[in-house]
């Protein structure tokens, strides 16, 4: 069972589920401004600059988890870095001011702004290495889909659960090289596979709503700061997720021992990654299947957000016009 938060966290919690919203809808703007430039680096650190500067202003006494770097030479939201005013309840964050830099800098869809805030030593301290992941969306049986058992397998459990055939399937998969024999096993199960180039977040929120998104089920290995991130999502709003820490080499083992990790080959739940009570936010960068990209006009700049709340299972969609534009310089 997870952990329940205690006396008027609660209450402090729900304010807070706005509050975060202004940090990610700052940092997407920050990015959007050089969106089709092909400056990588300089969005990245325009959305960095921006959601630091918000979260200083929160009355949370924050730690970040997942962060930009593990290490304090790191420009902004390095791990271990405070955040906040630290008048407020003591809180994890995990941060990705700009998951999917390339989608920027190409004016690509799917680049987003995200943000998790969690109680206080419940998110997993995951280093910035590889993660291996499989999800799907709520409402299907416990372990209807395994990290361990075969691509093929996975897909025709799905499709029986679902009560289809598989053919009616479609996973979501970062189109690498590494990924050749995982996406020709998805296709000789005779399920589709939707190819991204970026942005794995976004990638395991789409399972929870394949009627929107046309997604039925994530695999692959990505970021595993992202997937701590994604994990958070689905804590607010169902599904399945598991994954593993991809440690294939002594330095890496050795950086996950320093953070914590005590078995290399463990494979991680939701609630393994996300123990505690949470909440997530996400502004779109450039559009995507799940949000609108930020919209500049002559008065008024628009920014679209998705937020959700673990405690009340609540899903918010923002759609936010700031007509204070200087506030966003």
């Amino acid at each position: 069972m997870s952990a329940k938060p205690v006396g008027q966290d609660s209450r402090l919690e729900r304010a807070l589920s706005l509050e975060i919203v202004r940090v990610t809808e700052r940092a997407a703007v920050a990015a959007a401004r050089l969106r089709g430039r092909g400056a990588e680096k300089k969005s990245d650190q325009a959305a960095v600059d921006a959601m630091r500067r918000e979260l200083s202003g929160l009355a949370i006494d924050g730690t970040v988890v997942i962060g930009e770097g593990e290490m304090d030479e790191a420009p902004m939201l390095f791990i271990g870095e405070k955040v906040g005013t630290g008048s407020g309840p003591k809180v994890d964050i995990a941060v990705d001011p700009l998951e999917g830099t390339t989608l920027c800098a190409k004016n690509m869809p799917g680049a987003i702004a995200t943000l998790a805030l969690a109680q206080d030593g419940t998110l997993l301290h995951a280093p910035d290495i590889y993660m291996d992941k499989i999800a799907v969306g709520p409402g299907y049986p416990r372990s209807v889909v395994d990290l361990d058992a075969p691509a093929d397998e996975n897909i025709v459990n799905l499709a029986k659960a679902k009560g289809v055939k598989p053919e009616a399937i479609t996973a979501m998969i970062l189109d690498r090289p590494r990924h050749a024999d995982l996406i020709g096993a998805v296709r000789k199960a005779g399920a589709a596979v939707s190819l991204i180039t970026d942005g794995d977040v976004a990638g395991v929120i789409h399972t929870a709503d394949p009627e929107k998104t046309g997604i039925d089920i994530y695999l692959g290995i990505g970021g595993a700061p992202e997937g701590v991130l994604a994990a958070a999502a689905l804590r607010c709003i169902g599904g399945q997720m598991q994954t593993r820490l991809v440690l294939d080499t002594e330095e890496k083992r050795e950086r996950a021992a320093k953070m914590g990790i005590k078995d290399p080959r463990r494979k991680y739940q939701i609630e393994d990654m996300v123990k505690g009570e949470c909440l997530f936010a996400a502004t779109g960068v450039t559009d995507g299947r799940m949000l609108r990209g930020v919209q500049f006009g002559r008065d008024v700049i628009e920014t679209d957000t998705v937020v959700m709340r673990s405690t009340s299972g609540t899903i918010r969609w923002i759609r936010a016009e700031h007509r204070h534009l200087d506030k966003f310089k």
